[in-house]
């Protein structure tokens, strides 16, 4: 099976919470840009990208690593951040602002959740098979 990986973006503590949306859509923008996706897939994709970006930034002191890793017919997100409290989805409350991130990366892919010393880190598996092909 092949893969492209972008290379992890280690950040900085200084840096970390400093990662924005757009700076991770365009780190994985460029890993996915020769893949044909469907523009659907990469809509959600990146979709993906920002919700977890936007969650490592509002709810655990901003994300401390951050890769994108495409195989054959999935792309994996994974976004480490300093919090060692999972993600919850908040009950449904469509007249209140916010709380619909972690409802939608459910949505959209399949995800884990691993606890560690210092931190977690959140792996969404999005299937996206290339323009083409079945």
């Amino acid at each position: 099976m092949e893969q492209w990986t972008l290379p992890d973006q280690l950040l900085p503590e200084s840096l970390g919470a400093g990662l924005s949306c757009a700076e991770a859509r365009d780190s994985a923008r460029d890993i996915l840009a020769g893949l044909n996706l469907p523009p659907a897939a990469l809509d959600n994709v990146l979709t993906v990208v920002s919700e977890m970006i936007s969650n490592a930034s509002r709810h655990a002191g901003g994300a401390t690593a951050f890769r994108v890793t495409a195989g054959d017919d999935t792309v994996t997100v994974e976004v480490r951040d300093r919090s060692t409290s999972p993600p919850r989805i908040k009950p449904w409350a469509p007249d209140e602002p916010g709380g619909f991130g972690w409802r939608l990366v459910n949505q959209l892919a399949t995800t884990d959740v691993h606890i560690h010393r210092d931190g977690k880190t959140i792996t969404a598996t999005l299937t996206a098979t290339p323009s083409g092909q079945s």
